[in-house]
């Protein structure tokens, strides 16, 4: 068995395949020298001190070589899906019975003049954060382009390190269409009163160096913001290429069935770079998270196995902010009519009803020792939304003296 991407997906594939039985060669092929690490603590502990490199990832070294996982740190440069053969650059070729690409992404960057000098970051891996957390020190002036959650939650690590913080969006408000425009506002107000300094429809049109090793950053307005570090948290781009050149079917990512099957016999994908169906319609999702990294790399292995496991799961991600937690369960875009429930220490949860009034998504904000309990009732409500009477979903959902756990 041979799986590209040695992140969070093929970590833990490599591990189900051997809890589910599977005793023969497993291959763990990435590019990075690292073993298998979660990404949410990169822009939160990390970053803060909180928790160290080592404890980012996903399992210890001996539980890696106790299940005899070969990680080969190297980069694949072609697949034959016909002859089901990996190709890597020094010419040598590996033979695979079952393939899992879990390529990930790479950060996006910057096309302006600038984007390249020394002090212009992304996050996107542990060694990203490695170069990003000594420069995090008090009184340092960083510069977080890109208002989605990964900028927020750099944005709130540096301030709890002592930053002069500054985030431009080029969007008139934050996190984009991900959460409600109500609940973008509270998390713009948090970080203000944070400290942080939100400049919104507002993008960088160069980055200047100048001679004390400082950067300028000259925004399309005309003004100039001073930083000693600029931190670029704009998404991720599929890393699709792989698939693409091999004639396996691309559409912003790999394009897989419900079983995260490919286009190519034997070959599968999971994680960030998979564009799978929704189970809210006809159409295919890609989703960024650790939730969703987790259920395909186990579901994806065991079809590697032979299973025709169908992945059903619903989407779910959180983001950490200072003590606030905002979560999303399922897909509140696709919502036609919203319901707002307040609960105990300001934390609300917006539910989105399809146009067949059943619940479509959920999405929560507020301090996290509030929201916690009931974004799990909430999540679970989402997942059996079909089960709840439509004529009583709206009131029952807005009033707190409902118990959500009645509605379930």
């Amino acid at each position: 068995m041979a799986i590209v991407g040695a992140g969070h997906v093929g970590g833990r594939a490599a591990q189900t395949l051997r809890e589910a039985g599977w005793r023969g060669r497993i291959a763990l092929i990435g590019s990075e020298p690292h073993l298998p690490y979660e990404r949410p603590p990169l822009s939160k502990a990390l970053l803060t001190g909180e928790r160290s490199a080592a404890q980012c990832g996903l399992r210890s070294l001996e539980a890696w070589l106790e299940d005899n996982v070969e990680h080969i740190v190297a980069t694949v440069q072609a697949i034959d899906p016909v002859a089901r053969t990996l190709r890597f650059g020094d010419g040598a070729t590996m033979a695979y019975e079952a393939l899992l690409l879990a390529t990930g992404g790479h950060a996006r960057r910057l096309t302006i003049p600038g984007a390249s000098l020394a002090g212009v970051l992304s996050l996107r891996t542990l060694d990203d954060a490695a170069a990003i957390g000594p420069r995090l020190a008090l009184g340092s002036r960083v510069v977080v382009v890109g208002g989605g959650f990964i900028g927020l939650e750099v944005a709130a690590s540096a301030r709890s390190r002592g930053c002069d913080v500054t985030l431009i969006e080029g969007a008139a408000r934050l996190m984009g269409r991900a959460v409600p425009a109500v609940i973008a506002a509270r998390a713009h107000a948090l970080h203000e009163r944070n400290g942080v300094c939100i400049l919104v429809n507002c993008a960088p049109q160069a980055i200047e160096r100048l001679s004390d090793g400082t950067l300028d950053v000259l925004l399309e307005n005309g003004d100039t913001l001073r930083a000693d570090t600029v931190i670029v948290g704009i998404g991720i781009e599929p890393a699709d290429g792989l698939a693409r050149a091999a004639g396996i079917e691309v559409e912003r990512g790999i394009v897989v069935d419900e079983e995260l099957a490919t286009s190519a016999r034997g070959v599968y994908a999971a994680g960030d770079v998979a564009v799978f169906p929704s189970r809210f319609g006809s159409h295919r999702i890609r989703q960024e998270t650790w939730h969703n990294a987790e259920t395909q790399a186990r579901v994806a292995a065991h079809n590697m196995l032979g299973a025709h496991d169908a992945y059903r799961e619903l989407p779910w991600f959180w983001s950490d902010q200072y003590d606030h937690q905002l979560q999303v369960a399922g897909e509140p875009a696709l919502g036609k009519s919203s319901v707002v429930r307040t609960i105990a220490g300001d934390a609300e949860i917006h539910f989105e009803l399809g146009s067949d009034h059943r619940l479509v998504g959920a999405s929560g904000f507020g301090p996290a020792s509030a929201l916690a309990k009931e974004m799990k009732l909430a999540r679970m409500l989402v997942e059996r939304g079909a089960s709840i009477a439509p004529q009583q979903l709206p009131d029952a959902l807005a009033n707190p003296e409902v118990k959500l756990k009645s509605l379930l």
